[in-house]
């Protein structure tokens, strides 16, 4: 077994083993960073066009950042409806404990999105079953990666390069449908080169494939991460279907949300890097600093009852002590920290050198 497979499995069998306790510890501290105490599930009555406008601010999916604690703040910050970081359907077909670990919500967590990424409709067949299957009533649907626009991914025709084949992408979707029974979503981009707009007729061929909703990120795989969303070309996507659009790209404040929301006509809006050490993003709160400090002991908590490495807590020390007096200098003190008492300990000693 590899290295990573074997750390893997290992973190999962001491989490078996531990009680989850990340119930108690949002109870305890969420009230004190200005968070909800309990996660509010996702509305089940409806179609899903019908709850999404009633919850309409979404935590996206993002690779290496939306793990169960993660999501389990953006939860309490009232964001309706968290998904997983990308899952192979290749790990879950090879039985890799890795994959699984992304899969799995902490009990604080009162349902899940997951999203799938891979390119073989009978693998995403398998992956829909066994999610289906593992996370029962707590799965509130599958969404289907055509978005990501990461080199190694593409190459293999996984995330938006299967916008370039939409025979493959509606087989991807009708499989995915047959082996569950929550809705089926895709997450696709304007189009794969700049200039080449597919979004609209490939999400119609979707629709057609029985997808429930579609998530389309305003700019070309070309693009990466790089310019300026185009809100126009969700709009488009928009008048193209009869299904939701949810709108991703360049959400980073709860105005930008509102705004695009507002020009796209869409029924609910993507938050992915804007909720960085920004929970509240979702509810539109402004938080102070003795609210970020305690919500960055809060988030260091929720990885430990987690299971979660704790050199995550490093990133999460950038994001929630940004703006503070000595930001640098905070930080490059959370790259020492290895444990949750010492991330804990630089919490209380920023609180007291800034007197919050």
């Amino acid at each position: 077994m590899a290295r990573g497979h074997a750390a893997a499995a290992d973190r999962l069998a001491r989490k078996a083993q531990l009680p989850d306790l990340t119930v108690q510890v949002l109870a305890e501290a969420a009230a004190e960073a200005g968070l909800a105490r309990a996660v509010k599930p996702f509305p089940r009555e409806g179609t899903l066009a019908e709850r999404l406008r009633a919850a309409r601010l979404l935590m996206a999916p993002m690779a290496g950042v939306s793990d169960a604690a993660y999501r389990t703040m953006a939860r309490a910050g009232g964001a309706a409806l968290a998904y997983s970081e990308m899952v192979s359907v290749a790990g879950i077909h090879y039985g890799g404990a890795a994959t699984w670990e992304l899969v799995e919500p902490c009990a604080a967590e009162r349902d899940l999105a997951v999203q799938l990424f891979g390119s073989d409709p009978a693998q995403f067949a398998e992956a829909a079953e066994q999610v289906s299957e593992r996370l029962g009533e707590r799965l509130a649907l599958i969404d289907i990666n055509m978005a990501c626009p990461v080199p190694k991914v593409v190459r293999k025709g996984e995330g938006s390069a299967l916008m370039d084949d939409p025979v493959r992408s509606a087989a991807i979707v009708e499989a995915v449908r047959a082996h569950t029974q929550v809705p089926v979503t895709v997450k696709i981009r304007q189009g794969r080169v700049t200039g080449t707009e597919l979004a609209p007729d490939f999400a119609r061929a979707m629709e057609q494939a029985g997808a429930a909703a579609i998530a389309v990120h305003g700019r070309y795989a070309s693009q990466l991460y790089r310019g300026v969303a185009d809100w126009s070309a969700i709009a488009r996507v928009v008048q193209a279907v009869d299904l939701p659009v949810i709108a991703s790209g360049d959400v980073y404040t709860t105005a930008d949300a509102q705004a695009v929301l507002e020009q796209t006509g869409a029924a609910a809006a993507f938050v992915a890097r804007g909720s960085y050490g920004n929970p509240w993003i979702f509810s539109g709160v402004q938080a102070g600093f003795e609210q970020k400090l305690a919500a960055f002991a809060l988030h260091v908590r929720l990885l430990e009852a987690t299971g979660a490495h704790l050199a995550r807590a490093r990133s999460l020390a950038g994001w929630y002590l940004k703006g503070f007096p000595m930001a640098s200098s905070l930080r490059n003190q959370a790259m020492a920290c290895s444990t949750v008492d010492e991330f804990l300990e630089l919490a209380a000693r920023v609180r007291e050198e800034i007197e919050v």
